[in-house]
């Protein structure tokens, strides 16, 4: 979501202020922080940030500073008062809003903030983005209406706000007429999507995956991040008839024990959430489950860990995003008593990553030798000659292929695996 937002930035900026990226910020004009307050001592890193650019704003009194996203939304006024030499504050939200608030700076010389939470304004307000890869984003939803007892987001973002079916269908169009080939679909609770139809009638993420689905051009539909307590038998069934659909489904757990899941506010048990995987298996054998671990939250024993090995080994996820909790200001869990000693939660989460990263590896060996279809999304981060692609399956592949396939959907052979990457060779472009 933050990467999409920072596109949306540069669309927004370039398309008001005909201003481009630099990779220098000694070269810049404007330099903006989107920030993102999920992860522990966010607010300070933030600080630490600005600390690095204020020689330039000494050098440069024109430059202007900005601090947007999550952060700016959490602490607002706080950053002036910390960091004086700030211009500009904004929330995930009013990032249309952008060049309004540059343009009040420059004029009035008085620092600007906007940290509202305007419905559906955002995205009405948004640059038709330039697109130069096979895939895209597309957001449908913003905010959380789930208040889990360890998360920031619901006051961050606030409340889950759905965009019109028609509105999501003309950005879908726009895209796939620029050779776009896969669509991803952004949200915070992404299957809680209810957009409204032209007639009146709310849709669900399954009728919209079904309707982009049935767009020439579109090769590949993508979901994130989805809540259990949202994975409807409609959706389900759409691994059954859809083949559009990729074959993968990242479906955060958090932890394996219905007691912390309880005190985590998550609204479901691990028995529902294995339910879950389990009617979706019975329609993709093959689809790859990732998930969201968190480890050591307040109270957890060594009972409530176990679990979550249980639950790891009869899930058999394929990856993970696996984090030790951090208390978030301002959420019910950063009051609650946590006597687990630093050392376990460190042990523990070694424990897992272990597990997962050798789960990820038997299933990346599994498809040695298989022929994948894979978007191209890029020049290897490895190695200048070769091409990135990702499969179906969510895996990053890199192959020797020249960059007139970027962005075009080729067959490759896996060959070999690597930490977290696969290896191939191009069979033929599709």
């Amino acid at each position: 979501m933050n990467e999409y937002d920072s596109d949306k930035i540069a669309d927004v900026l370039r398309a008001s202020e005909g201003v481009v990226l630099t990779d220098k910020a000694e070269d810049a004009d404007i330099i903006l922080f989107n920030t993102c307050s999920i992860r522990e001592k966010a607010e300070e890193k933030v600080f630490s940030d600005l600390g690095r650019v204020r020689p330039l704003k000494l050098a440069k009194p024109d430059l202007i500073i900005g601090v947007g996203g999550c952060v700016a939304s959490q602490e607002g006024a706080t950053i002036f008062r910390r960091a004086p030499y700030v211009d500009v504050i904004f929330g995930p939200q009013t990032l249309h809003r952008l060049p309004e608030l540059i343009s009040a700076r420059r004029a009035s010389g008085k620092t600007q903030m906007d940290i509202s939470f305007p419905e559906i304004e955002k995205f009405d307000s948004l640059p038709t983005p330039q697109i130069t890869t096979g895939s895209a984003y597309v957001s449908i939803m913003e905010g959380c209406s789930k208040f889990c007892t360890f998360c920031v987001v619901p006051y961050t973002r606030g409340d889950e706000l759905s965009r019109p079916l028609a509105d999501v269908m003309r950005d879908i169009r726009g895209l796939v007429a620029q050779g776009v080939g896969e669509i991803t679909l952004l949200g915070q609770n992404v299957n809680a999507y209810a957009g409204e139809h032209d007639d009146g009638e709310t849709v669900d993420l399954a009728y919209l995956i079904r309707t982009i689905s049935a767009l020439d051009g579109v090769q590949r539909v993508r979901y994130v991040t989805s809540h259990p307590r949202e994975m409807t038998p409609r959706l389900i069934e759409l691994y059954g008839d859809t083949p559009k659909l990729a074959n993968h489904l990242h479906l955060p757990v958090q932890s394996g024990s219905d007691r912390v899941l309880a005190a985590m506010q998550r609204g479901y048990t691990a028995l529902e959430y294995k339910s879950i995987i389990r009617k979706i298996r019975a329609l993709r054998p093959d689809i790859s489950i990732t998930s969201d671990f968190i480890v050591g939250f307040p109270g957890e024993t060594e009972s409530d860990f176990e679990a979550t090995m249980k639950l790891i080994e009869d899930v058999g996820f394929d990856a993970s995003f696996s984090f030790l909790y951090s208390p978030r200001p301002g959420t019910p869990a950063a009051e609650m008593l946590d006597e687990v000693p630093y050392e376990a939660k460190m042990a523990r989460l070694k424990r897992l990553k272990t597990r997962i990263d050798e789960l990820e590896n038997a299933v990346a060996q599994a498809m040695v030798g298989t022929v994948q279809r894979v978007v191209v999304e890029g020049i290897s981060k490895k190695e200048q000659t070769d091409m990135a692609g990702r499969t179906d399956n969510n895996r990053v592949v890199n192959f020797v292929g020249s960059a007139d396939l970027l962005g075009r959907f080729v067959e490759v052979t896996i060959t070999a695996v690597s930490m977290h990457t696969l290896r191939g060779e191009l069979v033929r472009t599709v």
